[in-house]
C-alpha cells in the first residue's frame, strides 16, 4: 500500500480542490481523507483492519506531499515511440520512461511505424510490448494500408483487437471517399479518427512557415492554407457522418475558429494543441533552426494566441505533445532535409504551467483536466480522475520548483528547450498503484 499525506488535490472530474491524504490499494484508491486522519482510522472506515493488522508484515510506504499538488496521471493521446521500425530514434520502453518522467500515466501512440500499424499482429507486438513499460500505453491503428491512402484498414478487426482509435497521422488523408467511409465505420465502432492537416499541394517545404521563417531561410515553406483548407473539408465532412474526429496540433488561428463554429453544431468534434503551438511562433526557427522544425510548422504571434485563447474558452479541449524523436546526426542535416519533430513528453507539463497558468489564461486545474481527463474522454479510458474505487494513476508535482530542460529520459534530445529553467517539478508518478518515477 501507498499512503500520501498533506498534498493539495486538484480532481478535474469532480472539481474537487483542497488538501487531502490519499490511500492505495493495489491498482486502486482505497481512500481520500482530510489530512490527519489516522490511517488505522481510515482502514476501519474502508472495512480493512485487517490490512492495518498486518501492515507491520508488510511494506507501506508513505509519501509526504507537503507543498506539493496531487492530480491524475497525465495522459498524452499524440506521441510517437518509433516502435517497430525507427528504434534508433526511440523505442517503447525509452519513450514510456520518457513519459512517466513528465507526469504522464497513460499514452496513446501514432500508427506510422514500420510496419505500419494496419495489421493485428503489429498492433499486437506494440501492445504486448507496451505492457512492459509500466504506464498505460495504447494505440491507434492506421486508417489506410501502408498509410498510402488508397486502401482503409479493415477497421473492426483491428478496433476488437484493441486499436484505441485510428490515424495516418504525419500524413493527411486526401480521398475524400476514403475518409468519408473511415468516419462512417470508426462512428459504429465509437473510435475516434484523428487526422493530420496539412495539404501537400500548398507546400513547397515543409515544416517551416511560409513567412518571415521561410524567407530567412529562402525557401518556400509551408503555409497557413495548406491546413486550412483540410480542416475545413474534415469538419464539414465529420459534421455530416457525426463521427468522432480530433483537429491534430493545430496551428493557425483560422483552423480555431473553424473548430469554434463547429463545436457549437456537433460535440463529435474535438481539437488538440501541442506545447510548442501555445509556446513559440516561427522566430524560433530562425534561432533554433532544424530543433524548430515541425509538421505544422510554428506560426505567427497571432495564431499562437488565438491557440491559447482556444484552449481558455474551451475550443481546444486537449494538449497533447507529438512527442516526435529524431537523432542528433537527423536533425544536423539542412533545413530543408532534417525531419519535422521535437520531443515534448518531459516539457510540456512545465511549458504548460509556465505558458498558460502563471500568465492567468488558464487555472492549474483546467491545464490538469487538458492534460488528463479531456484526452480520456476522448478515448473512452478509464482515467483522467481520482475516486475512490477508481485507478490509481497520479502525478504529484512541485508547481513552485524548477529544473533546467536536458538530460531526457528519453533517447532522443531533439528540443528547442533544452537549456531553459522550466517550473514544475514531478516528484513521483505513480501507474496502476506503483511507483513508475520519482525525482531523485
Amino acid at each position: 500500500m501507498i499512503y500520501i499525506t498533506n498534498g493539495y488535490l486538484i480532481e478535474p472530474k469532480s472539481g474537487k480542490e483542497g488538501y487531502y491524504d490519499i490511500l492505495i490499494k493495489g491498482d486502486k484508491i482505497a481512500g481520500i481523507v482530510k489530512p490527519g486522519t489516522p490511517l488505522s482510522d481510515l482502514l476501519a472506515q474502508k472495512g480493512m483492519q485487517e490490512e492495518g493488522e498486518q501492515l507491520e508484515h508488510e511494506q507501506l510506504q508513505q509519501i509526504d506531499a507537503a507543498g506539493k499538488i496531487i492530480a491524475p496521471g497525465l495522459i498524452d493521446v499524440h506521441v510517437h515511440f518509433r516502435d517497430p521500425g525507427f528504434t534508433h530514434k526511440e523505442d517503447i520502453m525509452t519513450g514510456a520512461a520518457a513519459a512517466a518522467k513528465g507526469g504522464f500515466t497513460s499514452v496513446v501512440l501514432m500508427a506510422n511505424t514500420k510496419p505500419a500499424v494496419d495489421n493485428e499482429d503489429t498492433l499486437a507486438y506494440v501492445i504486448e510490448k507496451g505492457k512492459k513499460t509500466g504506464i498505460h500505453v495504447y494505440t491507434c491503428a492506421n486508417v489506410t494500408m501502408g498509410l498510402q491512402g488508397k486502401q482503409l484498414v479493415d477497421m473492426e478487426a483491428l478496433s476488437k483487437a484493441g486499436a484505441a482509435g485510428f490515424t495516418d497521422d504525419g500524413i493527411p488523408l486526401l480521398d475524400e471517399k476514403i475518409l468519408r467511409e473511415a468516419l462512417q465505420r470508426a462512428a459504429k465502432l465509437g473510435k475516434p479518427v484523428s487526422l493530420h492537416e496539412e495539404n501537400p499541394a500548398y507546400i513547397t517545404n515543409n515544416g517551416i512557415n511560409a513567412g518571415k521563417a521561410a524567407e530567412y531561410y529562402g525557401i518556400g515553406g509551408s503555409p497557413r492554407e495548406a491546413e486550412i483548407s483540410m480542416v475545413e473539408r474534415d469538419i464539414r465532412i465529420a459534421l455530416q457522418e457525426e463521427a468522432d474526429l480530433s483537429i491534430q496540433h493545430i496551428s493557425t488561428r483560422e483552423a480555431v475558429e473553424l473548430v469554434r463554429r463547429a463545436k457549437k453544431q456537433s460535440r463529435h468534434i474535438f481539437a488538440e494543441a501541442a506545447p510548442h503551438h501555445f509556446t513559440l511562433t516561427e522566430e524560433a526557427v530562425i534561432k533554433h533552426g532544424t530543433l524548430a522544425k515541425m509538421n505544422p510548422p510554428l506560426r505567427e504571434e497571432a495564431d499562437r494566441m488565438a491557440i491559447i485563447e482556444g484552449l481558455r474558452d474551451g475550443t481546444i479541449d486537449m494538449i497533447a505533445t507529438d512527442h516526435a524523436p529524431h537523432s542528433a546526426e537527423e536533425k544536423a542535416k539542412p533545413i530543408t532535409e532534417a525531419p519535422s519533430g521535437i520531443i515534448g513528453l518531459e516539457t510540456a507539463l512545465s511549458l504548460g504551467i509556465r505558458e498558460l497558468v502563471r500568465p492567468g489564461y488558464l487555472t492549474m486545474r483546467q491545464l490538469v483536466e487538458k492534460m488528463s481527463l479531456a484526452p480520456a474522454t476522448l478515448y473512452h479510458l478509464d482515467a483522467g480522475y481520482l475516486a475512490e474505487n477508481g485507478p490509481a494513476d497520479l502525478v504529484i508535482l512541485d508547481e513552485k520548483a524548477q529544473w533546467t530542460a536536458g538530460n531526457y529520459a528519453s533517447k532522443a534530445s531533439n528540443s528547442p528547450f533544452t537549456g531553459e529553467t522550466m517550473p514544475g517539478v514531478v516528484a513521483y508518478t505513480v501507474c496502476s498503484g506503483k511507483i513508475v518515477y520519482q525525482a531523485k
